[in-house]
């Protein structure tokens, strides 16, 4: 599927949940990985805020792209390389579809930051 590039140059951005490592199931507890590095990925809560209109996004990010510490809610980040793409499913009979985000990195803005983990 085709994904579409999100221009947040303008926007102001904050860390609204910590980043938790992304499950690709999670019954059996199996971490979901990037296809093409094999990086683990972590999902960060956003909020965007431009144009006077603020939004919430659940990002994915491989661990790689994150640094070590210091995204705690409410610190101002850089997003690097976000994108979006569309998604649809059938579970149990029900079809569910969305807008998955993945973002190459984010970087704390605070002063003494942690730098992103090396590849």
């Amino acid at each position: 599927m085709a994904s579409f590039k999100i221009d947040v140059s303008t926007a102001v951005v904050f860390v609204a949940t910590a980043p938790e490592p992304k499950m690709a199931n999670k019954k059996t507890g199996e971490r979901a990985v990037d296809r093409e590095t094999g990086a683990g990925l972590s999902t960060v809560g956003l909020l965007v805020s431009d144009e006077g209109e603020g939004n919430l996004y659940q990002v994915t990010v491989p661990e790689t792209g994150l640094p070590s510490e210091g995204l705690t809610p409410g610190t101002p980040v850089s997003v690097i390389g976000l994108r979006a793409r569309d998604w649809e499913n059938e579970f149990n009979g029900q079809k569910r579809h969305g807008i998955a985000f993945r973002a190459v990195a984010v970087t704390s803005l605070a002063a003494g930051a942690a730098k992103p983990k090396a590849a």
